[in-house]
């Protein structure tokens, strides 16, 4: 976790390096959530994308007193995939 708050730092100052290793790190598990709700790859990759294009331009969304940065990006997933399965 000190880890992703020495990354979430970065972000915040802008560090798009710092994105790249928070995506290399967490994307497999925002994708793999995104997958399971959805069922479908294309509306997963999408996800995925939209939840951390979202950190980027907002990173201080997230609020490291209130978890993990894994757990808020999984959390972010999950919503949008149920809000995606909804509308499928």
């Amino acid at each position: 976790m000190a880890a992703d708050l020495d990354l979430h730092a970065r972000l915040v100052s802008g560090d798009l390096d710092a994105l790249a290793a928070l995506y290399d790190e967490h994307s497999s598990y925002v994708y793999g959530v995104a997958v399971k709700i959805t069922g479908s790859q294309a509306f997963a990759e999408e996800i995925t994308q939209d939840v951390f294009v979202a950190l980027w331009e907002q990173p201080l969304s997230y609020e490291p007193a209130g978890g993990s940065l894994r757990g808020w990006l999984v959390s972010r997933a999950m919503h949008a995939s149920a809000v995606r399965a909804e509308v499928s």
